[in-house]
């Protein structure tokens, strides 16, 4: 015959057996929360690092408008509205006959691929430039849209020069 204390012990293992296999299932679900949470943290940084990445090309690629402009200066000089453009989201309205009309075209291709896609219309630049004074001030506008990171929408970079 069994004591009463024998028949606790049994009873109370295999409660703990069942506990421990409760528990178990419990952490698992617990770290798969954890997993899903980290992943998409890391997608959500993904986007941000694309967001800031797109931002980036756009003053690089501003500069680099300016810059072309700088090896024009003399021209520049002389004529200050040479380089002006309305919104521009295509390279076909330039040709190349000459050299702004070069530096513009390139300047818009290079923004396409850089910050956009080659058939998004939503990537634009503008260019204005004026005497102020006897000195040229230019400033230089690039647009595109950041809803495909989940950003805000349509932006734009301004960067303001004196050549």
């Amino acid at each position: 015959m069994r004591s009463l204390s024998q028949i606790n012990r049994q009873t109370l293992r295999q409660q703990v057996r069942g506990a421990t296999l409760i528990e178990i299932l419990v952490a698992l679900l617990i770290l798969s929360f954890g997993i899903l949470g980290m992943a998409a943290l890391q997608a959500r940084a993904i986007k941000g690092n694309h967001s800031a990445m797109q931002r980036t090309q756009a003053v690089v690629m501003s500069y680099y408008i300016l810059d072309a402009m700088r090896v024009d200066r003399k021209e520049i000089k002389l004529n200050p509205a040479r380089y002006n453009t309305a919104k521009v989201c295509a390279a076909a309205g330039f040709n190349n006959a000459t050299l702004q009309d070069y530096n513009r075209k390139h300047w818009i291709e290079s923004l396409k691929t850089t910050i956009g896609s080659p058939g998004d219309a939503s990537t634009c630049g503008a260019i204005a430039c004026a005497v102020n004074a006897g000195v040229v001030d230019c400033t230089v506008k690039v647009f595109w849209d950041d809803s495909r990171a989940n950003g805000l929408g349509d932006q734009t970079v301004e960067t303001n020069s004196s050549l």
